[in-house]
């Protein structure tokens, strides 16, 4: 009799155990690599959130800025691999659709206000795109008026070349410079390779009515010379010293009120304005002004190249955690009011909550008064190599303004998207 009740509490023992085990299978886990370097602090606290609520693990990852595709590659082989990644649109996605969970099914595919927002290969949903955002020339209004100018003086490249040039002439006598650092490093040179870059890109697919190509022309890098040129020659610095400046470099030096313009995005809002810095009535953000096109009409560039992708290859529980997880993020009050609150984002998703953002309320200002937004073409971009071979050269020529440099950085940019677009065939 002992023994069968001993077999039978050992039965149950082992019962229950499985019970266990199987309960924490299907709870999962969630491995979030993050793009955003700008953004960690307030993921973390979302994740921590979650955790508390569901007991479910949230762990984040940011990658270090520039360096998210290396990272991901590092990252994907791993036994403990990410099960929430990014690509940053159709091209990123070629990369990595192998990877990419169907979320056709999704409650969080399902919260997007638009279709344009997924990312699809034939009837499959491989992205979500999760946040539109907007980038131009962040302006310090209030150094802007003590050099004599107001936003409004400048509504052309010929106005801001006029004032930038102005500011330079007088910057001992006024403290400051016109802009702040183009750094080309890789915490930075992304802002001039990839944002600065889609501007010529955006106007030569305007004119020729194209969404896209394997060649680009480059029909307008000339305008891409001229902007380039006007940042780094009204600068807080020489620009033989560019290559060493970092992204962290360019902001402070804004911050500290050293220079009365800084190309960055909505992004940064939170940064400018986080323990009284500057306020709204501090700051504006206009167009990046090249000389191309009706600059009249024209907007910020505003788009998005952020796409939410899960790993397939995760297991079954880490699939289903991870959609969970998003679900909550995107429908959630706290979701919701840290994107919008915390992050500064507008995001595609029905239960979004209205973004404080300053520069977030200009793009629509713009675009309520008739300026067309510069859409985001850089996801047309054909590689990090592409990229990284035009910040290259744009370094090179920073550092001496000679016409053979200029024609490299030209070579790179023509020659090397259609040599980058072939090897995708």
């Amino acid at each position: 009799m002992k023994k069968r009740l001993w077999a039978l509490m050992l039965v149950c023992v082992l019962v229950v155990a499985s019970f266990a085990g199987c309960g924490a299978k299907k709870d999962g886990s969630v491995y979030y690599l993050n793009f955003k370097p700008e953004q960690d602090a307030q993921w973390q606290a979302l994740a921590k959130a979650y955790t508390e609520q569901t007991g479910v693990e949230v762990l984040v990852v940011t990658a270090a800025s520039g360096e998210y595709e290396t990272t991901l590659q590092a990252e994907i082989e791993k036994e403990d691999a990410p099960t929430l990644f990014q690509v940053n649109g159709p091209v990123g996605l070629g990369n990595w659709k192998d990877y990419c969970y169907d979320l056709s099914g999704s409650a969080l595919y399902n919260e997007l206000t638009s279709d344009s927002f997924a990312l699809k290969e034939g009837n499959e949903v491989l992205g979500v795109a999760y946040v539109i955002e907007s980038y131009g020339i962040i302006t310090n209004k209030t150094l802007l008026k003590k050099a004599g100018y107001t936003i409004d003086d400048i509504k052309s490249f010929a106005d801001l070349k006029k004032v930038a040039e102005d500011i330079t002439a007088r910057s001992a006598e006024l403290g400051f410079s016109a802009f702040s650092s183009a750094g080309m490093d890789g915490s930075s040179d992304w802002r001039f390779k990839t944002h600065l870059a889609n501007l010529p890109i955006y106007f030569e697919y305007q004119a020729d009515g194209i969404g896209t190509t394997t060649a680009i022309k480059g029909t307008y890098l000339d305008n891409y010379r001229a902007i380039f040129d006007l940042y780094i020659n009204n600068s807080t610095c020489s620009p033989a010293e560019l290559s060493a400046k970092t992204g962290d470099d360019s902001r402070n030096e804004f911050l500290q009120g050293k220079a009365v313009f800084f190309q960055n995005g909505s992004w940064e809002y939170g940064s400018l304005t986080a323990e009284g810095a500057y306020t709204d009535d501090d700051l504006a953000m206009i167009p990046i002004y090249t000389g191309a096109g009706d600059e009249a009409t024209q907007g910020l560039c505003t788009g998005t190249e952020n796409y939410w992708c899960v790993n397939k290859d995760a297991s079954e529980a880490d699939i289903q955690a991870t959609l969970d997880f998003l679900e909550w993020v995107v429908t959630s009050e706290e979701g919701t009011k840290s994107m919008a609150n915390d992050m500064g984002f507008v995001i595609p998703f029905k239960k979004a909550v209205e973004s404080p953002n300053l520069f977030v309320k200009q793009d629509n200002a713009y675009t309520a008064a008739g300026k067309i937004p510069v859409s985001w073409n850089f996801p047309t971009m054909p590689s990090e190599t592409w990229k990284n071979g035009v910040g290259s050269a744009l370094t090179a020529y920073a550092a001496e303004q000679t016409d053979a440099n200029w024609d490299a950085v030209e070579k790179a940019f023509v020659d090397g998207w259609k040599s980058e677009y072939e090897l995708l065939k």
